[in-house]
């Protein structure tokens, strides 16, 4: 690792972007960081970096917001962001941390015009229809904005397009028992929740100039990257920039960044980047 030094990074603007960006919801682990009854150094630290709620991005594009996951923390997130709207969903996989804020969709219809897409794998859309059954019930709705309106847009390995730019899956594993997919949109690359991206995925990624990957912590983990493996994948991609995400309370912000390499930071909430063609 490199020695300390001081490095800028992008500040959080307002509004919608003149080009398109990308915006870091949340970058913390399933159970968020301060965790719930911890009193560590990171969990009470002043560094608002360290703060931490579930992983999601919003991909701001001229033809709409493209959410990446609906963490639990979502209706926050957004309102921290000032994003007002959300035009399409595109999910990693149905883990809770990921899924569970879905029901915060309700109101963006009535301004949509009609039901909020969303791009999944079957296996995605068979665990929302189960957890938010009520949305796709035939009984007649109370009033409008009940239950969420929800349409699936069903998606494989092969690239498809959103919001007018082409998305190209990354297939990965998320320890033993589950695939999960990482996302390539133009030279930006987002692979979150994964121990292992095969090789024929790693092929996908090459030539990318920002990719955001999972580092859980040091210690080695059965479903998570830990940073030591992060950095490794980063060197088989070659990204100029790389950022590491779902990040728990192990990884002190200012401490762990001064001693990554120069072109290797940790993600942050609030955290908003260029998106690149």
């Amino acid at each position: 690792m490199s020695a300390s030094r001081n490095r800028t990074v992008p500040t959080p603007t307002p509004g919608q972007p003149q080009t398109p960006d990308v915006v870091f919801l949340g970058t913390g682990t399933s159970v968020g960081v301060p965790a719930l009854g911890c009193d560590c150094e990171v969990c009470t630290s002043d560094d608002p970096r360290n703060n931490r709620t579930r992983c999601a991005i919003v991909v701001r594009l001229p033809e709409g917001n493209l959410l990446i996951d609906t963490p639990p923390d979502l209706r926050t997130q957004l309102l921290r962001e000032k994003i007002s709207l959300i035009h399409s969903v595109l999910f990693t996989h149905e883990h809770v941390d990921h899924l569970y804020g879905l029901d915060d969709l309700r109101l963006f219809p009535f301004r949509l015009g009609h039901a909020v897409p969303l791009y999944c794998e079957r296996h995605v859309e068979e665990r929302i229809r189960k957890v938010y059954d009520y949305a796709f019930s035939n009984r007649a709705p109370t009033h409008p904005g009940s239950a969420p309106q929800l349409s699936f847009e069903r998606i494989t390995h092969d690239p498809f397009e959103v919001l007018g730019v082409n998305v190209t899956p990354i297939p990965m594993q998320h320890g033993p028992y589950f695939n999960v997919l990482g996302f390539r949109i133009g030279n930006f690359a987002y692979c979150t929740d994964t121990n292992h991206i095969p090789p024929e995925s790693i092929e996908r990624l090459q030539g990318v100039d920002t990719f955001v990957v999972d580092a859980l912590r040091f210690k080695t983990h059965p479903t998570h990257y830990n940073v030591e493996e992060a950095l490794e994948v980063i060197q088989r991609v070659q990204p100029r920039t790389a950022y590491l995400t779902h990040i728990c309370h192990d990884l002190d912000h200012g401490v762990v960044e001064a001693e990554l390499p120069e072109n290797v930071f940790l993600a942050y909430d609030g955290l908003r980047l260029p998106l690149s063609s």
